[in-house]
């Protein structure tokens, strides 16, 4: 539909794919710990392009996403993982950046028995068992 002269036509909204992908690089950068500006940084644009990219104000041409798969480690077909054949977007769940912390701290433990007594903490406290009540 044509707009009247001086007027601007809205933008097209970005897509159910673009959304999960940005989504897909915001959450792999925030599992590495990396900041939007050591993102920006390492594909070579402003920290303000980088966190456009991320919360889909900007699409991310399929170039820009090669780099930002080299980046941040992974293969480009990862941002794709999850999109369903009909395109439908699946927000990711909200405890996604505590996951992330968690994961990232967990790694900096530094030996096998506090990884291991850290494992049977959150398993006591997810299913309200205590180790002697499993055993028995």
């Amino acid at each position: 539909m044509p707009s009247k002269k001086g007027q601007r036509r809205p933008k097209d909204p970005l897509g159910d794919v673009d959304r999960h992908v940005a989504a897909r690089v915001r959450d792999r950068r925030m599992m590495l710990g990396m900041s939007q500006q050591q993102l920006a940084t390492l594909i070579k644009v402003t920290y303000q392009q980088a966190h456009k990219y991320e919360v889909g104000v900007n699409r991310i041409s399929a170039a820009r996403l090669f780099q930002i798969a080299e980046a941040l480690g992974v293969d480009v077909a990862y941002f794709f993982a999850g999109v369903a054949n009909d395109s439908t977007f699946t927000p990711p769940p909200p405890h996604l950046p505590l996951l992330a912390a968690l994961a990232r701290n967990f790694a900096r433990i530094p030996t096998t028995k506090q990884r291991e007594a850290v494992c049977e903490i959150v398993r006591v406290m997810a299913t309200g068992q205590e180790a002697d009540e499993e055993q028995t």
